[in-house]
């Protein structure tokens, strides 16, 4: 099998690519990966230092970010990938603002690397999103069924065409039809939340009986809860070796001092994980949790958002114009260090108001956090209100705050739902399991039509 993901390691589905790819032998498949890279952030975004220890294959996108346009760089180098998000600045741009040409000079790149890689010689293609890797993967191997895995940003944007799309997208409607071509010629689509099916028969235009929901999951090995010195552990990453960043400036250049750090030692902490992006609500969230930290003392720890990467304010800027106390930038970490930053938190955040599926609540979860998420789409389907967590409503400021006052003032409640979610993430969202789940649906895909229960 050839596991392909055009985007460079930075989210969620990156951490499930790899995942996945790692636990498929276990279930009689041999893996290749085939995924973007870019080796100009200190490691991130490295695809063959990401992927080490798997067969992987990468796209590097150095020459495309030295020139002038990075969806035309010089000398036949691979462009950059488009986006499935629109950043203004941003190198990579969102699909729905490129042209005809601009797309098939993807296709012809992302073509000669899936030849490289062996996908003519592979039983099925495994292929993350709905990306020009599908068309590439047409002309290169046409007789090679394909597992389309959607993450759930190709269906925001594509909901975002439906409802009418901005202004700088005049090539959206373009994108629309060829992502729904792609998907229809999909033998399998997976889909990680059971919501995603009617979103994928509707936008895209697929059987529902095609579509086969495998959730995200997490390691088990990794994500658990371990002892370890809070102070040493705060202290080492906003004081000694800090990765928080502000607007136009590189890691590190966010950094506290040890007297800082007392509301993380005296009090309950909340961490909120991700990428600085529009639809995660950080902003909102700091504005709740200003609110709920002037009636109970407690931190709130942002961590994540890829260097040099964001969407509307920073939450540097909302920090400051909130004047929200006790708010720290932790910056971007390796997964493989969540576990202990989960292990010296209390409780885990998550604002995004259009959450495909949300498998950083499962890892913190399996950690013993409980969580506080907005009731839509995958975190409805994962957090069970007043048993693992707190559910709200999206963008509702005042409910929000109350759960963040509810998860301060009440540490037996805390440890009460943060145990019951543990529970439940290591008896349902296991990596090992998942991977065998996938490999049934990739055999069902190369052996020809069948029902998929």
């Amino acid at each position: 099998m050839l596991s392909a993901l055009q985007f460079f390691p930075r989210g969620g589905s990156a951490h499930v690519a790899r995942a996945l790819a790692a636990g498929l032998p276990a279930h009689g498949w041999d893996v290749t990966v085939l995924s973007g890279s870019r080796s100009d952030l200190d490691g991130h975004g490295d695809a063959a230092r990401f992927y080490a220890g798997l067969e992987v294959r990468t796209v590097d996108f150095g020459t495309a970010l030295a020139a002038d346009d990075p969806m035309d760089p010089p000398g036949g180098a691979a462009p950059m990938h488009p986006s499935f998000e629109d950043r203004p600045g941003a190198p990579d741009r969102v699909a729905a603002a490129l042209d005809d040409a601009v797309a098939e000079r993807q296709v012809a790149a992302w073509g000669a690397a899936l030849r490289a890689a062996g996908a003519r010689e592979a039983d099925v293609l495994h292929l993350h999103h709905l990306t020009v890797l599908n068309e590439a993967a047409a002309r290169v191997a046409p007789e090679v069924p394909v597992v389309a895995h959607l993450h759930g940003t190709e269906l925001l944007m594509l909901e975002a065409i439906e409802e009418g799309p901005p202004a700088g997208w005049p090539h959206a409607a373009a994108w629309r039809e060829r992502m729904r071509a792609w998907a229809q010629r999909c033998a399998r689509v997976v889909v990680i939340s059971p919501g995603q099916v009617q979103r994928a028969v509707s936008l895209l235009g697929v059987e529902a009986q095609r579509c086969v929901h495998v959730p995200n999951g997490f390691d088990p090995v990794v994500m658990r809860r371990v002892d370890l010195d809070r102070a040493a552990h705060w202290r080492r990453w906003l004081v000694d070796d800090p990765r928080g960043w502000a607007p136009g400036d590189s890691a590190g250049s966010v950094r506290y001092r040890p007297e800082d750090l007392r509301a993380l030692l005296d009090g309950p902490v909340l961490l909120a994980v991700g990428r600085f992006t529009a639809v995660k609500r950080l902003p909102l969230l700091i504005e709740a949790f200003a609110h709920a930290r002037d009636e109970h003392p407690g931190a709130l720890v942002l961590l994540g958002g890829h260097p040099g990467e964001w969407e509307g304010e920073h939450p540097l800027e909302a920090i400051r114009r909130t004047a929200a106390r006790d708010v720290y930038l932790a910056g971007w970490h390796d997964h493989d260090a969540l576990g202990s930053f989960f292990s010296a938190a209390d409780a885990q955040v998550l604002a995004s108001v259009r959450e495909g599926f949300g498998a950083v609540l499962v890892e913190g979860m399996a950690c013993g956090l409980p969580a506080i998420a907005v009731d839509r789409y995958g975190p409805a389907e994962i957090v069970d209100d007043g048993v693992t967590g707190w559910l709200v409503e999206p963008d509702d400021r005042e409910a929000l705050a109350a759960a963040l006052r509810a998860v301060l003032a009440h540490p037996a409640e805390r440890a009460r739902r943060g145990a019951a979610a543990r529970d439940l993430a290591r008896a349902r969202y296991a990596w090992p399991a998942l991977a065998g789940r996938l490999g049934a649906v990739l055999e069902q895909a190369r052996t020809g039509p069948c029902k998929i229960t």
